[in-house]
């Protein structure tokens, strides 16, 4: 009986143990980095006031039978705050970018003048201010599901290494609390994308 401790303490401290924590928290840190960029992804879709070119990242246009994204089809240009310019290098796909554009539901109006494609942006207004807050704080919501649903996933890994491996309750117990860390970092990370967002709205 009193060699039990010792040797629960030298399981907690063996390399097996230490690695197979170590990957259920790298996968999960993988999960929640794929997450952000999700995130990032979704809110960049998002209208400001202002001109942005990462709001064409999403939209496909059809191109030969193919959909393509927009920004591979062509140069995409800022001239001033509340214009996008979008050059095609084939000037055939002008009126396909045209009607991609207008099906993306953007909130702007692609004007084409057959040479170029000029997006203005035009002023929010308050009330459209308040739809897009909302739509960001929904983007934001979902994230921090995604992270927890991560958190939940390692946690369920530990425990079953614990109960396959003979993981010891203290080497658990550290585990469960690293992963806490981690997932509170990664929701602090998306409250801190989703206030930057909320500025520019």
């Amino acid at each position: 009986f009193t060699r039990a401790p010792a040797r629960n303490a030298a399981l907690s401290r063996s390399p097996r143990g230490g690695s197979m924590v170590n990957d259920i928290k790298e996968t999960a840190k993988k999960r929640m980095d794929g997450v952000i960029e999700q995130l990032n992804t979704n809110l960049s879709s998002v209208r400001t006031g202002r001109a942005n070119a990462m709001i064409l990242d999403r939209v496909k246009a059809e191109y030969y039978g193919t959909l393509t994204p927009v920004n591979q089809m062509a140069a995409i240009k800022t001239p001033d705050a509340h214009t996008l310019v979008i050059e095609p290098w084939d000037k055939r796909s002008l009126v396909a970018i045209e009607a991609a554009i207008m099906n993306a539901n953007l909130g702007v109006n692609p004007n084409n003048d057959g040479q170029v494609i000029r997006l203005p942006f035009p002023s929010l207004t308050e009330e459209r201010r308040k739809e897009l807050a909302k739509q960001c704080k929904t983007y934001a919501e979902e994230a921090r599901i995604a992270i927890r649903n991560a958190r939940r996933d390692a946690n369920t890994e530990v425990e079953k290494s614990v109960k396959e491996d003979n993981l010891p309750e203290d080497e658990k117990r550290r585990a469960e609390e690293e992963i806490q860390k981690l997932t509170d970092s990664y929701v602090a990370k998306i409250d801190d994308i989703l206030r930057k967002k909320e500025d520019e709205v």
